[in-house]
């Protein structure tokens, strides 16, 4: 009895190995040879993909080279169907309506085209700078109306009969805004009649045709005046110009502003001045010829290229400008000089440049004294033989 039910259990094992060992093989694993039936199904499924691939000729491989989607329904990377060689942009997107990043396909960057009857408008710039535009004040601004500024008129030189002048020396002298003597020439305030900094009322002047500015390349003898057009591009360079867009993007005009110049970067201004002693009022005139700015010229690689002088402005023209502006006072802001009245008093500190005194060659200390502290001893030099001249006069 129990030998019957061992050689039972054995049978059973026997034929449940045989039914494994079948299955693995019709499946491919297990490393072993497919029997009869699994090599003639291959072949049936080899002759219909050879059927397939001759029929779908030009559409590609029947598989798509991964095991899982075919060609003809599949982009390659499992994205968008595909069903010819032109539907996929080559990352998953369709090519004939983008190119390869998502971009319209032929033609790269989208761009507008810009009409070529576009209105051109010429605008001011309007931010506290040289030359922008200052909004006018709706209301009375002040608590005082002050309306004596407006009707200024400076008064008119004493005549120097040239028999008379029996001393006379001519001197170039610098004005650096950087000191604290000089800080109102850099006063950044917006008023009705325009920025207050003295580089905006030169410019501001000579644009409105009250004043003429002369080129300081050739000379500082006032002898070759330079219109508006050369002004703005000696000192901003020119003009910016920028495309206006409605709200569906097209370019609708052209703006055109002058292109922007820092301000405080002109801080320095070169003063032309005559000293003569009048025989006849016993006294010593001191007549200030010419005003330029001095502005630090750098290249286009960023190089300093040392001071140049912008232009020159003759001083007995701009006088009546100057007379309308006043100069900014910390202490009391109600009592303030006009720019004329700063000049002809020479209120301001200064250092000078060059003299005509004991110069045969007409050089600057510059030319001839290398180092910065000893020109400005020639220049204190000057200052005292000038003094002491008037003051020996009266001397027993």
């Amino acid at each position: 009895m129990r030998n019957n039910f061992l050689k039972c259990t054995f049978a059973t094992a026997l034929s449940l190995v045989v039914i494994c060992s079948y299955s693995i093989a019709q499946s491919g694993y297990g490393g072993g040879a497919p029997s009869k039936p699994a090599q003639k199904s291959k072949a049936k499924a080899g002759t219909s993909a050879a059927k397939k691939g001759t029929s779908s000729k030009g559409k590609g491989a029947a598989s798509s080279g991964y095991g899982s989607t075919p060609a003809a329904q599949n982009g390659g990377y499992g994205s968008t169907p595909a069903t010819d060689n032109s539907a996929a942009g080559g990352y998953g997107s369709p090519a004939t309506s983008t190119g390869g990043y998502g971009s319209p396909a032929g033609s790269g960057v989208a761009s507008s085209v810009r009409p070529s009857n576009l209105p051109i408008v010429f605008k001011q710039n309007s931010g506290g700078g040289i030359g922008d535009s200052v909004r006018q004040s709706l209301r009375v601004d002040n608590a005082i109306d002050k309306q004596l500024i407006k009707e200024r008129r400076p008064l008119e030189y004493e005549r120097i009969r040239e028999d008379d002048a029996v001393y006379s020396q001519r001197i170039w002298m610098e004005i650096d805004t950087r000191e604290k003597m000089n800080q109102s020439f850099g006063y950044s305030a917006d008023m009705d009649n325009g920025n207050q900094r003295f580089i905006s009322i030169l410019y501001n002047a000579i644009q409105s045709d009250s004043v003429v500015a002369f080129s300081a390349a050739e000379d500082d003898r006032f002898t070759t005046p330079l219109t508006k057009k050369q002004m703005k591009d000696i000192m901003f360079g020119g003009n910016d110009t920028t495309e206006q867009f409605d709200l569906k993007g097209n370019v609708v005009s052209l703006e055109v502003r002058p292109k922007q110049i820092n301000p405080d970067s002109i801080y320095r201004f070169r003063v032309k001045e005559d000293i003569v002693f009048d025989k006849k009022n016993s006294r010593m005139f001191k007549r200030i010829l010419g005003i330029a700015p001095v502005m630090n010229h750098i290249s286009s690689s960023g190089i300093n290229q040392g001071p140049q002088i912008l232009f020159w402005v003759y001083y007995p023209d701009i006088r009546n400008t100057l007379s309308k502006y006043e100069v900014y006072n910390p202490k009391n802001h109600n009592s303030r000089m006009t720019w004329e009245d700063l000049f002809e008093f020479h209120m301001f500190s200064y250092y000078i440049l060059k003299s005509t005194m004991n110069n045969a060659k007409d050089r600057t200390f510059e030319q001839y004294i290398n180092d910065p502290l000893f020109r400005l001893l020639e220049g204190e030099k000057v200052k005292e033989k000038i003094f002491n001249y008037e003051s020996d006069l009266w001397s027993l």
